[in-house]
């Protein structure tokens, strides 16, 4: 510790040197409203030196900051789209000066048609901060947001999430504001990307490192989509309604009502074709799932029947409220049908592997609801309040069938069937304060968080299991288990920060938190007598509770200018965890764990287009109540887990590396990103294959060949993954070319115990994968529509106990995607996906080819609607394979999934906005040329 302390004071002392500049400061807002304008170009001159001027561009809040500027006379230009250039001299005294709020008028004056020859700009890159010229990528006239920033660089759909960079997106701002909440999927597929002028992809500081000023590491991945002026007022969307073959059936609207700050967006579906949401780019008759179900995992798996309803607002109340929230209820109802092959990596007999067949129905009713009040006093206080509610319902009737089988033949089976009600209702609220003094880079930040959640639930089960060895281990079950959960936590921080000098700044943070789980799990025998599940049996049953009391203190330093931006930071953690078990045993644990967990950030800035970023961070993490209840999971008599009360938390090292540069002359992006973590105490599972017997209670017995899993702690965990992206336009055919790849490396522990041999050895599971893409989308023209891309993946599974059990297995999945407007209005849509798979278990589907098609016919004045014929897997070959590497075993998971239909399909645009003109991309026969790659002309 004083060694650290030490290195802080000495690094301190080091950057004081450089704290010899005065720094510039303010906040862009529009005069009409009052609302931040993010991605505003600022730009600070010195007229009497023939230096370029330094430029920055405006952050979600709308705010701007010049580091290191040397007294003189200045002139400070501010630029936004739809609005007017402000300039203003700026006298600067050798001591920071904050400019306040500076409003821009927007343009009055109507859009004139200029002839623009060249190429179009992708966009560029401030910081860490990616802007993309929408108008650079041209997409079909009903295509939704989704659809048009899948084709900028690095911007990609993973397994039915979009990412950029990498990186899942997780949260959409509208012209600074935040859209659908934290369900950043649905906002970018709710939006049009007719309305997007455009569109900034950067990682945003957490709403508490936003009020203290210092990064605590936790970022999201966000995207701020800006309109274009003449959208921001008006409603549009999309309904549809489409009924096919095998009574498929679908109908949805979604409807946006925009006034400038206020927004209401109304969403609906009902359907049983595996739509989760409606969207105004969903493509008409709901078979053209391909890019947001993501093949080869990301398709949603069995048949789902959806009904919902969402209503999504944003508004200003007043001048210094921003409130935004959305509420939404759903009720599902899954089909699945799922067959898994298990092969291990030690086993009790040779060539032992468990394969289970399921079938289930879940139904769910869900409801949620969360807000955000942003109230911004004035210039030097805040107030944050951001509480969510959610209620959910589960009803579920499963059926299931395993057997253990080894060279010689079965060992054995089971089959059970089961049901079970169960209920969670979760609240949870946020609530920070931030206070700016007078002294530029002073503040004072709280933070108060308090989270409320309980669930209950009753099931039934009854099972039968047979073991062909030995009958008299054969078993039959009938039994109901009640269970109740509660549990709240509540946390609680203070922040000051200090300015040294007027670079550099120093930290004093203290935060207490306190985690309580409580739990009760009773399970009774059906007694035949008298027809009642009377008898309690204490083997299954447990009351239990945990509590985790954690309190930190830190410190912490930070150097910033417009070139670099250093922090270090030291934090002690005790953390008390205590465990109270009542039933069916008295048993108390109480344990304190003491950390010293540093941090470091380093952020350095070759050029406004050419970033790098490092991040180093150590953490804690207690284990969750279901591996800490000592109860014994017996619903699979031959893959039963139990609870382990002394557990330890676990401690990670994570470091993370970002590199960014974008070349505006060339429009070529590179992007890559680096992360590697280390885990002491990592909780993993302890595996027993049964041999013979094993007598858990007198009245559980495991028989031969059946598994006991129960969770531990163990040291050698390793995780490594890396990304990178590469894209550039191609001229000659009008299109975006894209290159992204990876690997990665993960290093999981896990405990054997081998009953005959009384040992237990530690086996350690690593995977290594390699990822390479390259796809091609078009830029022709609005009428055509294309993309082309190949995924492949190659992955190799080492295991250092049996290296016979090792194993290799490839994936790739190539898709086209193309959508064509010819004669007359008639549209033709079609997916096209080959997966190819290799190394998988015997018996299940490696590889298919999935079709999807529809011809459609635009009607109506301004072709507002339409009427389509599409079929969802023309070929009806589609399937789900996925491979599960774990700490013991590896797995192959089959399940079933939506396959060939046909679906006629209505669907009408809605379109208006203020002053009753319609939008250029949808008047007939007209060449609207957003965006060229040559030298045809292109309207402003």
């Amino acid at each position: 510790m004083k060694k650290l302390l030490l290195t802080l004071c000495l690094l301190i002392t080091a950057f004081q040197g450089f704290a010899q500049s005065a720094a510039l400061s303010g906040t862009v807002k529009s005069a009409v409203g009052a609302s931040a304008l993010p991605g505003a170009t600022v730009l600070l001159s010195n007229p009497a030196t023939e230096a370029p001027p330094t430029a920055t561009i405006t952050d979600s809040e709308g705010n701007f900051r010049f580091e290191r500027v040397a007294p003189g006379q200045y002139n400070l230009q501010v630029n936004y789209l739809g609005f007017q250039n402000l300039s203003q001299p700026v006298k600067m005294e050798g001591v920071s000066q904050n400019l306040g709020t500076l409003q821009l008028q927007e343009e009055s004056t109507a859009i004139k048609e200029v002839q623009v020859v060249g190429r179009v700009p992708l966009g560029t890159q401030k910081g860490d901060t990616a802007v993309y010229n929408a108008g650079a990528f041209k997409t079909a006239p009903d295509a939704s947001a989704e659809d048009l920033v899948t084709k900028m660089p690095g911007v990609t759909i993973q397994d039915g999430k979009v990412q950029a960079q990498g990186e899942d997106i997780k949260q959409v701002f509208v012209d600074g504001k935040r859209f659908f909440g934290d369900d950043a999927d649905a906002a970018l597929r709710n939006l049009p990307a007719e309305v997007i002028d455009n569109v900034e992809i950067f990682d945003r500081r957490s709403d508490a490192s936003q009020m203290s000023g210092f990064d605590d590491g936790n970022r999201e991945k966000t995207m701020n989509i800006v309109t274009k002026k003449d959208r921001r007022s008006g409603q549009f969307g999309k309904v549809s309604a489409g009924y096919g073959t095998d009574q498929r059936y679908m109908v949805g609207a979604a409807v946006n009502f925009f006034n400038n700050d206020r927004r209401i967006t109304v969403t609906g579906l009902t359907n049983n074709i595996n739509m989760l949401d409606f969207s105004v780019g969903e493509t008409p008759g709901g078979g053209m799932r391909g890019r947001r179900g993501g093949w080869g995992g990301g398709t949603p798996n069995g048949i789902i029947t959806t009904n919902t309803i969402g209503v999504n607002y944003s508004d200003m109340w007043g001048e210094k409220m921003e409130a935004s929230g959305n509420y939404s209820f759903t009720s599902r109802e899954y089909d699945q049908s799922r067959y898994t092959f298990r092969d291990y990596v030690q086993a009790a007999y040779a060539g032992q592997e468990y394969t289970e067949d399921v079938n289930s129905v879940n139904t769910e009713n869900v409801h949620r609801f969360n807000m955000r009040l942003d109230y911004k006093m004035n210039e030097r206080n805040r107030l944050l309040i951001t509480p969510n509610i959610s209620i959910q319902q589960n009803s579920v009737s499963s059926s299931l069938f395993g057997q253990t089988l080894w060279d010689e033949g079965m060992l054995n089976e089971t089959e059970n069937n089961s049901e079970s009600d169960r209920a969670n209702y979760n609240f949870n609220n946020n609530i920070y304060y931030s206070h700016s003094f007078e002294k530029e880079g002073r503040t004072f930040s709280t933070r108060l968080n308090g989270n409320y959640s309980a669930g209950n639930g009753d099931s039934y089960l009854l099972s039968n299991t047979i073991f062909t060895d030995n009958a008299a281990q054969n078993e039959y079950r009938n039994q109901f288990t009640n269970t109740d959960r509660t549990g709240y936590s509540w946390e609680g921080n203070v922040s000051y920060t200090e300015p040294v000098g007027e670079n550099s700044r120093v930290q004093l943070e203290y935060e207490i938190g306190n985690r309580v789980d409580d739990s009760d799990r009773l399970t009774y025998n059906f007694l035949q007598d008298l027809g009642t599940y009377s008898a309690l049996d204490t083997i299954l049953s447990n009351t239990f509770k945990s509590e985790y009391l954690t309190q930190e203190g830190e410190i912490g330093y930070q150097y910033n200018t417009d070139q670099v931006r250093m922090q270090v930071e030291v934090e002690y953690q005790e953390a008390k965890l205590q465990n109270d078990q009542v039933f069916p045993e008295t048993y108390n644990l109480n344990r304190t764990f003491g950390s010293i967990l540093p941090s470091a950030q380093l952020e350095y800035k070759f050029s406004e287009t050419r970033t790098l970023f490092l991040d180093y961070r150590a953490d804690t993490d207690a284990p969750s109540i279901d591996q800490l209840q000592d109860v014994i999971d017996y619903s699979n008599t031959l893959q039963v887990s139990v609870g382990n009360p002394n557990l330890d938390q676990s401690f990670e090292n994570r470091l993370m590396m970002r590199y960014r540069n974008f070349d505006k002359e060339t429009n070529k992006v590179f992007f890559a990103f680096l992360m590697g973590s280390l885990t002491q105490d990592y909780v993993t599972n302890s595996t027993l294959l049964v041999q013979d017997s094993l007598r858990l209670s007198d009245d559980i017995v495991l028989g031969s060949g059946a598994t006991l899993s129960r969770p531990v702690n163990l040291d050698g965990y390793w995780n490594v993954r890396s990304f990178f992206n590469y894209g550039q336009p191609v001229n000659f055919i009008n299109s975006n070319f894209n290159v992204n790849g990876g690997f990665g490396y993960s290093r999981m522990p896990g405990l054997i115990i081998n009953q005959e041999r009384e040992t237990n050895e530690v086996n350690y599971a690593n995977e290594t994968n390699f990822r390479l893409g390259v796809s091609l989308s078009s830029n022709i023209s609005e009428k055509i529509d294309f993309n082309i891309s190949t995924r492949s993946s190659f992955s190799l599974v080492d295991n250092t106990l049996l290296t016979q059990q090792n194993n290799n297995y490839f994936n790739q999945s190539t898709q086209l995607r193309y959508n064509w407007i010819f004669w007359k209005g008639l549209v033709y849509r079609t997916e096209l996906n080959h997966q190819f798979n290799s190394g998988l278990s015997e018996g299940l589907d490696n590889n298919f080819v999935l079709w999807n098609m529809s011809i459609g016919k635009k009607i109506f004045k301004n072709q507002k609607g339409e009427v389509s014929l599409s079929v969802n897997d023309l070929l009806n070959q589609n399937v789900s394979v996925q491979r599960n590497v774990r700490s013991n075993y590896v797995e192959d998971v089959q399940t079933n999934i939506l396959q060939r239909y046909f679906m006629l399909t209505f669907t009408y645009n809605i379109r208006n906005f203020s002053g009753g003109k319609l939008p250029e991309d949808l008047q007939p026969d007209q060449d609207r040329n957003r965006g060229d790659w040559g030298g045809r002309p292109r309207r402003d």
